[in-house]
């Protein structure tokens, strides 16, 4: 069987309707997709909190041990300890200034322990409210 010239040169191409059909089937995958990825981005960043706050946790509880006391602010914990030339500092000012929603940073009220653990409470803000890590 030969075909003609005309008919190769019609099927060479999709049609409209063909292309429509897979446009319609990406959409609706990239529907799907995105409030999984956004899920999946709200998980990572409320385990960066998490992280976040142990290692703040470990920063002050390092600090009064060695001073017998809690620091005011973060600024004793982002600097470098004057008394001793050559030492870094604890934290990085970063991770105090913002949290993962970049809605703020971190706080805590040196006054402030919990009742049983006595720790710190640090707090800061997320979007469905104000996070603690008691």
């Amino acid at each position: 069987m030969i075909k003609r010239p005309a008919q190769a040169a019609t099927r060479a191409a999709f049609t409209l309707m063909e292309m429509l059909v897979v446009v319609a089937i990406l959409v609706v995958l990239a529907g799907a997709a995105v409030p999984i990825y956004m899920s999946y981005l709200d998980n990572a960043r409320i385990d960066r909190m998490k992280l976040d706050f142990k290692t703040l946790e470990m920063a002050l509880e390092a600090y009064e041990a060695k001073h017998g006391f809690l620091p005011q602010d973060w600024t004793a914990l982002t600097q470098p300890d004057p008394n001793e030339p050559g030492t870094r500092a604890a934290l990085d000012a970063e991770t105090v200034q913002k949290n993962p929603w970049n809605m703020g940073g971190y706080t805590f009220n040196p006054g402030e322990r919990h009742p049983l653990t006595a720790k710190p409470r640090i707090m800061t803000t997320t979007p469905s409210g104000q996070k603690s890590n008691w």
